[in-house]
C-alpha cells in the first residue's frame, strides 16, 4: 500500500512539472504601417528588442508571453506616393509592448528527444502597447512628451530549431493590428484636437516587429517519454 502511494505521489510531482519551459531574446527591427511615411508591410527603420517566455505544453502548442520595446522612423520622403513625397512629414515614434497569447506549431516539436527538432509556428493573443502622443501642426510634428496607451491583435509567423540540448533559434515577423490611428501622429484622439486629423481616419494603424530569437530551454521531462 505505501508502494502504491509513494508511486502516486511521484506522479503527480511529475505531472506537475512535466512541461518544457523556455526564457530568452529577441532582436530585430521596427516598423509602422500608416498614414505616413512608407507603405511597405516589412521594412524595418530602428531597431526592436525583448524578452520572451514559453510554456510548452503539449508538442502542438505552447503558451507564450514577450515584453518588447521597439523604434520607428515613418518619413514621407522615402515612400513611393508622390503626395506623401510632396508632403514630406516625418514622426518618429517608441513603442513598448507586453504581450501574451498561444503559439501553435505546424509539425509536432518534442523537445525530450535527442536530434533536432524544427517546425514553423503561428502566434495570436492580446498585446498592450504604450507610444509617444504626437500631432502635426502646421505640418511641425508636436511632441508633447506624454505617452498614450492600447490594446493589438498580434499576428506572428516563424520558425524555430533545436540547436542543441538547451538553446533554441528562431526567426519570426509579427504584425500587430492596433486600436488606435495615431502611432503616425495622424488622428490625435480628443475634442482639442480634431483639426489636426488627416489621412484615412477609418484604417487603425499597424505595426511590426520582425527578427531572430534565442531560447533556453528547461523543465521536467514527462513520464510517459521516460522510456522513449
Amino acid at each position: 500500500m505505501r508502494k502504491l502511494v509513494f508511486v502516486a505521489l511521484l506522479s503527480i510531482f511529475f505531472g506537475a512539472n512535466a512541461q518544457t519551459y523556455e526564457v530568452g531574446v529577441f532582436a530585430g527591427g521596427a516598423n509602422t504601417i500608416g498614414d505616413v511615411g512608407r507603405t511597405n508591410y516589412i521594412l524595418p527603420s530602428d531597431i526592436a528588442f525583448g524578452g520572451i517566455f514559453k510554456w510548452n505544453k503539449s508538442k502542438r502548442y505552447a503558451w507564450r508571453g514577450s515584453i518588447m520595446y521597439g523604434k520607428f522612423t515613418a518619413d514621407d520622403n522615402k515612400s513611393s506616393m508622390a503626395s506623401r513625397q510632396q508632403r514630406g512629414y516625418v514622426v518618429d515614434n517608441s513603442i513598448f509592448e507586453v504581450s501574451a497569447g498561444l503559439e501553435f506549431n505546424f509539425v509536432e516539436y518534442n523537445l525530450h528527444k535527442l536530434g533536432p527538432a524544427f517546425t514553423p509556428y503561428l502566434y495570436t493573443g492580446v498585446t498592450y502597447f504604450r507610444y509617444d502622443f504626437e500631432y502635426f501642426n502646421g505640418g511641425i510634428l508636436q511632441e508633447t512628451g506624454q505617452r498614450d496607451g492600447s490594446f493589438a491583435i498580434p499576428m506572428t509567423a516563424g520558425f524555430k530549431y533545436r540547436i542543441n540540448q538547451f538553446l533554441i533559434f528562431g526567426a519570426e515577423i509579427g504584425a500587430r493590428y492596433t486600436f488606435t490611428d495615431n502611432l503616425d501622429a495622424s488622428n490625435p484622439l480628443g475634442s482639442n484636437f480634431e483639426e489636426f486629423s488627416f489621412g484615412n481616419i477609418f484604417s487603425d494603424d499597424w505595426y511590426v516587429f520582425s527578427g531572430v530569437t534565442l531560447t533556453y530551454t528547461f523543465g521536467r521531462k514527462p513520464c510517459s517519454d521516460c522510456f522513449e
